[in-house]
């Protein structure tokens, strides 16, 4: 015979029910996100939605976990925006979410940037780790000027078919949707070498207060050289830029005043996508989108 604590938690596990993520679920998803002090705007909640698919689940109508993904053509997506309210935790309620995003996503290769804290969820599900990346964020310690090196411009219209291209490049991925709504809610910037175009990076309205990125680059220099710009438009402004430890960017950006704040292990399920290069992904879109 079940105990009484059994019959309390079974109660409360079918009072829970799992639905597509729609607009209405838009405000619920930003007190969820606001419980877990994570930085988001109803903004960009509302940007995450246009772009992707997910699932909520509620109590009482009420929103108490998130989980969303966003194709990139039909073999690959990326995973994130995955949150449990602080009080539903410890209840399987991160793996109910899971289960049916993959349900969802699956047969494509699946990418996502976990915490620490959701490392196991994932692995026992196939993913790997694969990388780390580093969250800097600040207020710039000095105002950027613009580039003197004159390669760098701004991004027109004209340029998408161009941008794209170099994405798929560095990333590997089809992401021409993601891009096109980052491009127009933001500041592009080209940066060109004997007329062509060799590196772009994006700076939009983000959290706490801006984001850089994506920015692609052939190499550290060059991607430097585009974030400089990026900070020039931006003043004295609070910035985040994500990038991968290896991106040869984490000593500089301190020394701009963007300080290291956070890591998060980045994992695949499935087969990675391959850079054909020479660009490379420098500073990721976020990192729910990579």
């Amino acid at each position: 015979m079940a105990t009484g604590a059994y019959q309390t938690e079974d109660r409360f596990n079918e009072d829970v029910v799992l639905v597509p993520f729609a607009r209405a679920h838009l405000e619920g998803a930003l007190r969820l996100s606001q419980e877990m002090s994570w930085p988001y705007r109803f903004e960009d909640w509302d940007v995450a939605l246009e772009l992707g698919h997910g699932f909520v689940l509620q109590r009482a109508g009420a929103v108490i976990g998130t989980a969303a993904w966003w194709p990139y053509g039909e073999t690959h997506a990326s995973a994130g925006m995955i949150i449990i309210a602080k009080a539903a935790q410890g209840r399987g309620y991160g793996a109910r979410l899971m289960d049916a995003l993959l349900a969802s996503a699956r047969p494509r290769t699946i990418a996502l940037n976990s915490t620490a804290e959701g490392i196991m969820l994932y692995r026992r599900r196939g993913f790997v780790p694969v990388g780390i990346i580093h969250q800097h964020q600040g207020v710039p310690s000095e105002s950027h000027g613009a580039s003197r090196s004159g390669l760098v411009r701004s991004m027109v219209a004209s340029d998408f078919e161009v941008i794209a291209q170099l994405d798929r490049e560095a990333s590997g991925l089809e992401r021409r949707r993601m891009l096109d709504r980052l491009v127009r809610s933001g500041d592009g910037y080209v940066l060109q070498r004997d007329g062509v175009a060799r590196g772009y990076a994006i700076s939009r309205l983000f959290g706490r207060g801006h984001v850089i990125g994506p920015v692609v680059a052939d190499g550290p220099a060059d991607a430097r050289t585009l974030i400089e710009a990026a900070l020039a438009g931006l003043g004295r402004r609070f910035v985040r830029i994500d990038t991968s430890a290896s991106s040869q960017l984490g000593e500089w950006l301190e020394g701009t005043g963007l300080q290291r704040i956070g890591d998060a292990t980045t994992m695949i399920l499935g087969t990675p996508a391959r850079s054909t290069g020479p660009a490379r992904l420098f500073a990721l879109a976020n990192q729910s989108f990579g």
